[in-house]
């Protein structure tokens, strides 16, 4: 909705991440018939159970950023190494970014942030007032996608440098 007529072809096609926004007010958790998507309590990552989804694909319908995808065919041919430690999707069910709550679990930052180039990603608790991302997000110009909507989206993009990064 918000195209910049300007911008030269080869930007327009450009990646550009497309993950969960863990919403405040998430539309898949509504939708979910066997209650698979849910919203953890203790942090608000909207996760997955694996094992509950029946691959209705009322979340992929329900969501407005496009974050899920659906598993046509058993992604494990594709990986070119198991990690055992951390579960791996199946056929037949939808899949989302968790944040990788495994890695969170064990102490670790999600695979996206670890890899990113210093500053590229952050992840943190933006309720805490003392945390990196919260002083990020409270001294530079950010944007959510689709606020508009009433899900609050917990996903920010900053816009320009941080002085923090």
């Amino acid at each position: 909705d918000q195209d910049n007529p300007y911008m030269e072809e080869k930007l327009k096609e450009m990646p550009f991440i497309v993950l969960c926004n863990h919403c405040e007010n998430p539309a898949c958790v509504r939708v979910c018939p066997t209650q698979a998507t849910f919203k953890r309590k203790q942090d608000g990552i909207v996760m997955m159970d694996m094992h509950r989804c029946i691959g209705c694909r009322f979340c992929m319908a329900a969501c407005p950023y496009g974050a899920r995808s659906f598993n046509y065919r058993d992604p494990r041919p594709f990986i070119k190494t198991e990690n055992k430690e951390y579960p791996t999707r199946t056929k037949g069910v939808v899949e989302k970014c968790t944040f990788c709550s495994e890695r969170l679990q064990a102490g670790k930052m999600p695979a996206c942030v670890e890899a990113a180039p210093k500053g590229g990603l952050l992840f943190g608790d933006i309720e805490d007032a003392n945390s990196e991302v919260r002083k990020v997000v409270t001294a530079n110009f950010t944007i959510r996608r689709k606020p508009e909507l009433g899900t609050g989206p917990a996903v920010y993009y900053l816009i320009g440098g941080s002085e923090h990064a």
